[in-house]
Protein backbone atom coordinates (compact mmCIF):
# COMPACT_ATOMS: atom_id res chain seq x y z
CA UNK A 1 0.00 0.00 0.00
CA UNK A 2 0.96 3.92 -1.16
CA UNK A 3 1.79 6.08 2.28
CA UNK A 4 -0.95 7.42 3.70
CA UNK A 5 -3.65 5.14 2.37
CA UNK A 6 -6.60 3.92 4.48
CA UNK A 7 -8.11 0.78 4.24
CA UNK A 8 -10.90 0.15 5.51
CA UNK A 9 -12.18 -3.74 5.65
CA UNK A 10 -11.99 -4.30 1.96
CA UNK A 11 -12.52 -1.03 0.35
CA UNK A 12 -9.74 1.05 -0.52
CA UNK A 13 -9.34 4.41 -1.75
CA UNK A 14 -13.64 4.88 -1.54
CA UNK A 15 -13.37 1.70 -3.69
CA UNK A 16 -15.13 -1.38 -2.62
CA UNK A 17 -13.15 -4.33 -3.76
CA UNK A 18 -15.52 -7.08 -4.10
CA UNK A 19 -18.13 -5.13 -5.77
CA UNK A 20 -15.37 -3.96 -8.16
CA UNK A 21 -14.65 -7.61 -8.43
CA UNK A 22 -17.86 -8.51 -9.58
CA UNK A 23 -18.22 -6.10 -11.86
CA UNK A 24 -14.71 -6.83 -13.86
CA UNK A 25 -16.12 -10.24 -13.46
CA UNK A 26 -18.96 -9.22 -15.37
CA UNK A 27 -17.02 -7.21 -18.15
CA UNK A 28 -14.61 -10.75 -18.83
CA UNK A 29 -11.80 -8.86 -17.07
CA UNK A 30 -9.53 -11.58 -15.22
CA UNK A 31 -12.90 -13.22 -14.10
CA UNK A 32 -12.53 -14.95 -10.43
CA UNK A 33 -9.00 -13.64 -10.22
CA UNK A 34 -7.84 -12.05 -7.27
CA UNK A 35 -7.12 -7.94 -7.16
CA UNK A 36 -3.46 -7.38 -6.51
CA UNK A 37 -1.03 -5.01 -5.44
CA UNK A 38 -3.78 -2.85 -4.57
CA UNK A 39 -2.10 1.04 -4.89
CA UNK A 40 -3.56 4.14 -3.90
CA UNK A 41 -1.45 6.91 -6.51
CA UNK A 42 -0.98 10.34 -6.01
CA UNK A 43 -1.48 13.01 -8.46
CA UNK A 44 -2.30 16.42 -7.52
CA UNK A 45 -5.39 15.83 -7.89
CA UNK A 46 -8.90 15.33 -6.15
CA UNK A 47 -10.05 12.61 -7.84
CA UNK A 48 -9.19 8.98 -6.89
CA UNK A 49 -6.97 6.85 -8.60
CA UNK A 50 -6.09 2.79 -7.84
CA UNK A 51 -3.50 0.65 -9.50
CA UNK A 52 -4.38 -3.14 -9.16
CA UNK A 53 -3.48 -6.36 -10.92
CA UNK A 54 -5.92 -9.10 -12.01
CA UNK A 55 -4.81 -11.97 -13.65
CA UNK A 56 -1.66 -10.81 -15.05
CA UNK A 57 -2.84 -7.63 -16.19
CA UNK A 58 -2.42 -3.95 -14.60
CA UNK A 59 -5.17 -1.87 -14.35
CA UNK A 60 -5.69 1.58 -13.18
CA UNK A 61 -9.40 2.77 -11.64
CA UNK A 62 -10.34 6.77 -12.48
CA UNK A 63 -13.69 7.67 -9.88
CA UNK A 64 -14.46 10.94 -8.62
CA UNK A 65 -13.81 12.22 -5.11
CA UNK A 66 -15.40 10.71 -1.96
CA UNK A 67 -16.96 13.58 -1.33
CA UNK A 68 -18.64 14.25 -4.39
CA UNK A 69 -19.37 16.98 -5.93
CA UNK A 70 -22.87 17.87 -7.81
CA UNK A 71 -21.21 17.09 -11.28
CA UNK A 72 -19.03 14.70 -10.22
CA UNK A 73 -20.38 11.49 -11.73
CA UNK A 74 -21.06 12.90 -14.94
CA UNK A 75 -17.44 14.50 -14.99
CA UNK A 76 -16.27 10.91 -15.12
CA UNK A 77 -18.98 9.94 -17.41
CA UNK A 78 -17.28 12.61 -19.88
CA UNK A 79 -13.72 11.65 -19.29
CA UNK A 80 -14.64 8.05 -19.91
CA UNK A 81 -16.47 8.95 -23.27
CA UNK A 82 -13.31 11.08 -24.13
CA UNK A 83 -10.84 8.23 -23.67
CA UNK A 84 -12.95 5.79 -26.04
CA UNK A 85 -13.39 8.41 -28.36
CA UNK A 86 -9.31 8.73 -28.65
CA UNK A 87 -8.77 5.38 -28.93
CA UNK A 88 -6.99 4.41 -32.46
CA UNK A 89 -5.64 8.53 -32.56
CA UNK A 90 -2.17 9.69 -32.64
CA UNK A 91 -3.44 11.67 -29.36
CA UNK A 92 -1.21 10.34 -26.55
CA UNK A 93 -3.55 9.48 -24.16
CA UNK A 94 -4.50 6.34 -21.58
CA UNK A 95 -5.85 3.74 -23.16
CA UNK A 96 -9.51 3.44 -21.48
CA UNK A 97 -10.34 -0.64 -20.82
CA UNK A 98 -13.68 -0.38 -19.61
CA UNK A 99 -16.20 2.14 -18.41
CA UNK A 100 -19.00 2.46 -15.43
CA UNK A 101 -21.35 4.59 -15.45
CA UNK A 102 -23.72 2.94 -12.56
CA UNK A 103 -23.27 4.68 -9.81
CA UNK A 104 -24.67 2.02 -7.96
CA UNK A 105 -21.28 -0.30 -8.24
CA UNK A 106 -18.80 1.29 -6.25
CA UNK A 107 -20.96 4.33 -5.18
CA UNK A 108 -19.09 6.25 -7.85
CA UNK A 109 -18.95 6.19 -12.10
CA UNK A 110 -15.77 5.08 -12.63
CA UNK A 111 -13.21 3.92 -15.50
CA UNK A 112 -10.60 1.74 -15.45
CA UNK A 113 -7.56 1.88 -18.42
CA UNK A 114 -4.26 1.38 -18.88
CA UNK A 115 -1.27 2.25 -16.93
CA UNK A 116 0.96 5.05 -18.58
CA UNK A 117 4.75 4.33 -18.24
CA UNK A 118 5.53 8.40 -18.23
CA UNK A 119 6.12 10.95 -15.19
CA UNK A 120 4.80 14.34 -14.21
CA UNK A 121 7.52 17.14 -14.70
CA UNK A 122 6.07 19.51 -12.06
CA UNK A 123 7.00 16.91 -10.13
CA UNK A 124 11.16 16.49 -10.79
CA UNK A 125 12.94 15.48 -13.68
CA UNK A 126 14.66 12.03 -14.16
CA UNK A 127 18.42 12.42 -14.64
CA UNK A 128 17.75 12.12 -18.56
CA UNK A 129 15.53 15.11 -18.86
CA UNK A 130 17.39 17.15 -16.32
CA UNK A 131 20.85 16.01 -17.48
CA UNK A 132 20.25 17.34 -21.44
CA UNK A 133 18.56 20.86 -22.52
CA UNK A 134 17.87 19.20 -26.30
CA UNK A 135 15.20 17.00 -24.42
CA UNK A 136 13.74 19.40 -22.22
CA UNK A 137 13.51 21.40 -25.84
CA UNK A 138 11.66 18.30 -27.28
CA UNK A 139 9.23 18.23 -23.97
CA UNK A 140 7.39 21.96 -24.72
CA UNK A 141 7.54 20.60 -28.57
CA UNK A 142 5.89 17.74 -28.13
CA UNK A 143 3.77 19.39 -25.88
CA UNK A 144 2.47 21.46 -28.67
CA UNK A 145 2.05 19.09 -30.98
CA UNK A 146 -0.19 17.15 -28.66
CA UNK A 147 -2.76 19.87 -28.80
CA UNK A 148 -2.21 20.56 -32.63
CA UNK A 149 -2.94 16.07 -32.90
CA UNK A 150 -6.00 16.54 -30.75
CA UNK A 151 -7.46 19.72 -32.73
CA UNK A 152 -6.90 18.18 -35.60
CA UNK A 153 -9.60 15.58 -35.42
CA UNK A 154 -13.40 15.48 -36.67
CA UNK A 155 -15.06 15.18 -33.40
CA UNK A 156 -17.86 14.12 -35.22
CA UNK A 157 -16.14 11.29 -36.69
CA UNK A 158 -14.73 10.28 -32.91
CA UNK A 159 -18.47 9.91 -31.81
CA UNK A 160 -18.17 13.20 -29.78
CA UNK A 161 -21.63 15.03 -31.50
CA UNK A 162 -23.79 16.36 -28.72
CA UNK A 163 -20.39 17.14 -26.35
CA UNK A 164 -20.18 20.25 -26.06
CA UNK A 165 -22.31 23.44 -27.09
CA UNK A 166 -19.71 25.14 -30.01
CA UNK A 167 -22.61 27.23 -31.27
CA UNK A 168 -21.67 30.52 -29.81
CA UNK A 169 -19.12 29.12 -27.72
CA UNK A 170 -16.11 32.36 -28.49
CA UNK A 171 -19.14 34.82 -27.40
CA UNK A 172 -20.25 33.32 -24.77
CA UNK A 173 -16.75 33.26 -23.07
CA UNK A 174 -16.65 36.54 -21.33
CA UNK A 175 -19.95 36.86 -19.81
CA UNK A 176 -19.67 33.36 -18.63
CA UNK A 177 -16.17 34.03 -16.32
CA UNK A 178 -17.80 37.91 -15.56
CA UNK A 179 -20.60 35.94 -14.21
CA UNK A 180 -18.41 33.38 -12.65
CA UNK A 181 -16.42 36.52 -11.00
CA UNK A 182 -19.51 38.30 -9.78
CA UNK A 183 -20.67 35.04 -7.73
CA UNK A 184 -18.03 35.75 -5.20
CA UNK A 185 -19.43 38.21 -3.61
CA UNK A 186 -21.25 35.62 -1.67
CA UNK A 187 -18.05 34.60 0.42
CA UNK A 188 -18.17 37.53 3.14
CA UNK A 189 -14.66 39.30 3.45
CA UNK A 190 -13.72 38.64 -0.17
CA UNK A 191 -11.44 41.51 -1.56
CA UNK A 192 -13.75 42.23 -4.25
CA UNK A 193 -12.94 42.59 -8.00
CA UNK A 194 -11.26 46.23 -7.44
CA UNK A 195 -8.18 44.05 -6.63
CA UNK A 196 -7.59 42.19 -9.78
CA UNK A 197 -5.38 44.75 -11.89
CA UNK A 198 -7.23 45.43 -15.19
CA UNK A 199 -10.14 43.08 -15.03
CA UNK A 200 -12.85 45.45 -16.49
CA UNK A 201 -10.32 46.18 -19.27
CA UNK A 202 -9.36 42.74 -20.10
CA UNK A 203 -13.13 41.84 -20.45
CA UNK A 204 -13.44 45.06 -22.54
CA UNK A 205 -10.61 44.34 -24.78
CA UNK A 206 -11.84 40.21 -25.44
CA UNK A 207 -15.01 41.69 -26.47
CA UNK A 208 -13.59 43.58 -29.22
CA UNK A 209 -11.10 41.62 -30.93
CA UNK A 210 -12.96 38.57 -30.65
CA UNK A 211 -12.47 36.33 -34.05
CA UNK A 212 -15.48 36.16 -35.91
CA UNK A 213 -14.65 32.45 -36.86
CA UNK A 214 -13.82 29.27 -35.71
CA UNK A 215 -13.72 25.88 -36.81
CA UNK A 216 -15.19 23.61 -33.35
CA UNK A 217 -13.23 20.94 -32.33
CA UNK A 218 -11.99 18.66 -29.17
CA UNK A 219 -10.69 20.88 -26.29
CA UNK A 220 -8.75 19.77 -23.42
CA UNK A 221 -9.74 22.46 -21.62
CA UNK A 222 -6.80 22.26 -19.08
CA UNK A 223 -3.45 22.09 -21.07
CA UNK A 224 -0.72 22.30 -18.80
CA UNK A 225 2.37 20.87 -18.03
CA UNK A 226 0.72 19.15 -14.81
CA UNK A 227 -1.83 17.80 -16.98
CA UNK A 228 0.61 15.40 -19.67
CA UNK A 229 3.08 12.54 -18.56
CA UNK A 230 6.38 12.70 -20.42
CA UNK A 231 8.34 8.97 -22.39
CA UNK A 232 10.87 8.26 -19.20
CA UNK A 233 13.46 7.18 -22.50
CA UNK A 234 12.67 10.24 -24.61
CA UNK A 235 11.26 14.21 -24.28
CA UNK A 236 8.02 13.09 -26.23
CA UNK A 237 4.36 12.90 -24.84
CA UNK A 238 3.75 9.42 -22.55
CA UNK A 239 -0.03 10.79 -22.31
CA UNK A 240 -2.24 13.64 -22.11
CA UNK A 241 -4.32 13.02 -18.75
CA UNK A 242 -7.08 14.78 -16.69
CA UNK A 243 -10.10 15.17 -19.56
CA UNK A 244 -12.39 16.00 -16.51
CA UNK A 245 -12.93 19.72 -18.21
CA UNK A 246 -12.80 18.16 -22.52
CA UNK A 247 -15.52 20.11 -24.41
CA UNK A 248 -16.28 20.79 -28.05
CA UNK A 249 -15.33 24.20 -28.88
CA UNK A 250 -12.25 26.13 -30.15
CA UNK A 251 -9.14 23.76 -29.94
CA UNK A 252 -7.04 27.40 -30.00
CA UNK A 253 -8.09 28.32 -26.62
CA UNK A 254 -5.50 24.50 -25.63
CA UNK A 255 -2.49 26.54 -27.30
CA UNK A 256 -3.25 29.74 -25.33
CA UNK A 257 -3.85 27.94 -22.06
CA UNK A 258 -0.55 26.50 -22.08
CA UNK A 259 1.02 29.91 -23.36
CA UNK A 260 -0.28 31.46 -20.63
CA UNK A 261 1.02 29.23 -17.61
CA UNK A 262 4.38 28.78 -19.43
CA UNK A 263 6.97 30.85 -18.41
CA UNK A 264 7.93 34.36 -20.07
CA UNK A 265 11.35 34.79 -19.21
CA UNK A 266 14.61 31.89 -19.75
CA UNK A 267 14.68 31.75 -15.61
CA UNK A 268 11.18 31.64 -14.37
CA UNK A 269 9.89 33.07 -11.78
CA UNK A 270 8.45 30.49 -9.29
CA UNK A 271 4.64 31.91 -9.69
CA UNK A 272 5.35 29.89 -13.46
CA UNK A 273 5.92 26.66 -13.42
CA UNK A 274 7.98 24.25 -10.81
CA UNK A 275 9.93 22.48 -13.86
CA UNK A 276 13.89 22.83 -12.73
CA UNK A 277 16.22 23.08 -14.71
CA UNK A 278 13.90 25.36 -17.35
CA UNK A 279 16.98 25.83 -19.69
CA UNK A 280 16.66 24.76 -22.67
CA UNK A 281 12.37 24.40 -22.67
CA UNK A 282 11.28 26.46 -25.97
CA UNK A 283 9.63 29.92 -25.90
CA UNK A 284 6.11 30.84 -25.26
CA UNK A 285 6.52 32.06 -29.28
CA UNK A 286 8.10 29.13 -30.61
CA UNK A 287 5.30 26.91 -29.04
CA UNK A 288 2.95 28.80 -31.24
CA UNK A 289 5.35 28.76 -34.04
CA UNK A 290 5.56 24.56 -33.69
CA UNK A 291 1.61 24.17 -32.98
CA UNK A 292 0.99 26.58 -36.59
CA UNK A 293 3.56 24.47 -38.51
CA UNK A 294 1.38 21.33 -37.71
CA UNK A 295 -2.15 22.75 -37.89
CA UNK A 296 -4.55 23.85 -40.32
CA UNK A 297 -6.51 26.34 -38.24
CA UNK A 298 -5.92 30.23 -38.25
CA UNK A 299 -3.07 30.89 -35.73
CA UNK A 300 -3.10 34.83 -36.05
CA UNK A 301 -5.05 35.97 -33.27
CA UNK A 302 -3.06 34.05 -30.58
CA UNK A 303 -2.77 36.98 -28.83
CA UNK A 304 -6.78 36.98 -28.32
CA UNK A 305 -6.68 33.24 -26.73
CA UNK A 306 -3.56 33.88 -24.88
CA UNK A 307 -5.44 36.95 -22.93
CA UNK A 308 -8.75 34.48 -22.50
CA UNK A 309 -6.58 32.23 -21.05
CA UNK A 310 -5.32 34.34 -18.29
CA UNK A 311 -8.54 36.07 -17.89
CA UNK A 312 -10.42 32.15 -17.35
CA UNK A 313 -8.08 30.90 -15.28
CA UNK A 314 -7.50 34.09 -13.23
CA UNK A 315 -10.87 34.14 -12.31
CA UNK A 316 -11.35 30.07 -11.58
CA UNK A 317 -8.06 30.73 -8.82
CA UNK A 318 -9.54 33.72 -7.28
CA UNK A 319 -12.47 31.50 -6.35
CA UNK A 320 -10.05 29.79 -3.85
CA UNK A 321 -9.02 33.24 -2.66
CA UNK A 322 -13.05 34.17 -2.18
CA UNK A 323 -13.42 31.26 -0.35
CA UNK A 324 -9.99 31.79 1.98
CA UNK A 325 -11.44 34.96 2.83
CA UNK A 326 -14.90 33.63 4.34
CA UNK A 327 -12.80 30.66 6.28
CA UNK A 328 -13.86 28.13 3.26
CA UNK A 329 -10.46 27.46 1.99
CA UNK A 330 -7.23 27.68 4.01
CA UNK A 331 -5.84 30.88 4.02
CA UNK A 332 -2.23 30.59 2.78
CA UNK A 333 -4.03 28.70 -0.05
CA UNK A 334 -6.36 31.45 -0.77
CA UNK A 335 -3.77 34.63 -0.61
CA UNK A 336 -1.09 32.07 -3.29
CA UNK A 337 -3.55 31.55 -5.99
CA UNK A 338 -4.87 35.29 -5.66
CA UNK A 339 -1.28 36.49 -6.26
CA UNK A 340 -1.38 33.84 -8.61
CA UNK A 341 -4.83 35.50 -10.25
CA UNK A 342 -2.92 38.82 -9.94
CA UNK A 343 0.07 37.12 -12.39
CA UNK A 344 -2.35 36.46 -15.38
CA UNK A 345 -4.17 39.58 -15.36
CA UNK A 346 -1.15 41.69 -15.68
CA UNK A 347 0.23 39.07 -18.40
CA UNK A 348 -3.16 40.00 -20.13
CA UNK A 349 -2.36 43.36 -20.06
CA UNK A 350 1.23 42.83 -20.96
CA UNK A 351 -0.59 41.18 -24.24
CA UNK A 352 -2.99 43.94 -25.12
CA UNK A 353 -0.86 46.71 -24.72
Amino acid sequence: MSDGEEMAGDAVGGVPLPALARWMDGQGLGVGAPLDGVTLLGGGTQNVLLRFVRAGRAYVLRRPPRHLRDNSNETMRREARVLAALAGTNVPHPGLIAACPDESVIGAAFYLMDPVEGFNATTGLPPLHAGSPDVRNRMGLAMAEGIAALGALDYRECGLEGFGKPDGFLERQVTRWQAQLGSYTQFAGWTGPDQIPGVDQVARWLEAHRPASFTPGILHGDYHLANVLFRPDSGNLAAIVDWELATIGDPLLDLGWLIATWPEHDEPAEADVAVTPWQGFPTAKELAAHYAARSARDCSAMDWYVVLACFKLGIILEGTHARACADKAPRATGDMLHAKTIALFERALRRIR
